[in-house]
């Protein structure tokens, strides 16, 4: 089987000579985690890794939906749904979740991730004509703002897209709708690929995995390959590991640990662990709206490891840990 190279990742301003910038960003790396299937994982120096892998590693990520993809951006979390596992019914109209919307963006999130049906375990499918209903209207009064739809139907997307959309977010890996590989090509959007099993009312049972970590790799560079096949160039592509979607606690935090790795994709990582269960387990909170330091700290670990774009239900406070985070990490003038 191919071996994965995980880089090691760094950051500061003294560095190794040797030392190669991760994905065009300000971290770099020297060495590289060596995965392969059954064997021990093994760490070697960068003259040792493939050349193309490199490539990929290295290469500047293209903007996406208008968006730097040098630093890291802030996805608000817009769900207008009455069932989401966090915000579900906090808005009462389409008028609310504008106005929500709009505060996100005075916050600091610079790209709105706007799902009309929820995705949280044991949730049921949402006919297309009512998920529409409740998206388009939405995305339609915040035209001109960089917005995401999150969603595994392609008339959805369509339909968004239409309305102002300019990035398709689909939960399903485009694995739920066969249209929606056609579709994302066809649209020319920035398409996210986010891994995951079964649906929302089945994914709890599908948590068998030989390697959790190479099998997401796996699956995520099959799908990229799809959208490329049908046309769609990797550039406009970005990945997702879809933590908490068909993973149990210690797959969680073993994908968590290993984020690095998808950079290998030569794709933008974008994370979204915003209030899941896994961190109600470790930090024994119960309400997924108090979640939100620990959402914070998953989300900084993320960072570290280069992520692009941070998925989050609270704006304000990550922004403020992000600004803070970051600076200190610059180490101001050294």
């Amino acid at each position: 089987m191919t071996a994965r190279y995980r880089p090691l990742v760094q950051s500061g301003h003294a560095r190794p000579e040797d030392a190669l910038p991760l994905a065009g960003g300000p971290r770099w790396f020297s060495h590289c985690a060596r995965h392969g299937r059954g064997e021990p994982v093994t760490v070697v120096p960068v003259t040792q890794v493939p050349q193309d892998v490199l490539a990929r590693l290295t290469a500047p990520r293209e903007p996406v939906a208008g968006l730097p993809m040098g630093g890291t951006r802030i996805m608000g979390i817009l769900n207008v749904t009455p069932d989401s596992f966090s915000d579900g019914g906090t808005d009462s109209s389409a008028e609310d979740s504008i106005a929500r919307a709009r505060r996100m963006l005075e916050d600091g999130a610079e790209i709105l991730d706007i799902g009309g049906e929820s995705t949280r375990p044991g949730a049921p499918e949402v006919p297309v004509e009512e998920e529409i209903a409740r998206v388009v209207p939405v995305t339609t009064a915040l035209k001109g703002v960089p917005i995401s739809v999150d969603t595994r139907k392609a008339a959805v997307a369509r339909a968004a897209a239409e309305a102002g959309a300019t990035l398709i977010n689909d939960v399903s890996g485009l694995v739920f709708d066969p249209e929606m590989t056609e579709f994302c090509a066809s649209s020319r959007l920035p398409v996210c690929v986010m891994h995951m099993r079964g649906t929302p009312e089945t994914m709890l049972t599908e948590t068998d995995y030989e390697d959790v970590l190479l099998d997401v790799y796996d699956f995520l560079e099959t799908q990229i390959h799809a959208l490329e096949h049908a046309g769609l160039p990797r550039e406009k592509i970005v990945v997702d590991p879809g933590i908490g979607f068909a993973k149990t606690l210690e797959q969680n935090l073993a994908l968590l640990h290993g984020l690095s790795l998808f950079h290998g994709l030569g794709c933008a990582i974008l994370l979204g662990v915003s209030r899941k269960g896994f961190i109600g387990k470790l930090s024994g909170e119960s309400e997924a709206a108090r979640r939100f330091p620990g959402s914070i700290a998953v989300a900084l670990a993320g960072v570290a490891q280069g992520a692009q774009i941070i998925r989050v239900h609270d704006v304000a406070e990550t922004r403020q840990a992000l600004t803070l985070w970051q600076a200190v990490e610059g180490g101001g003038t050294q």
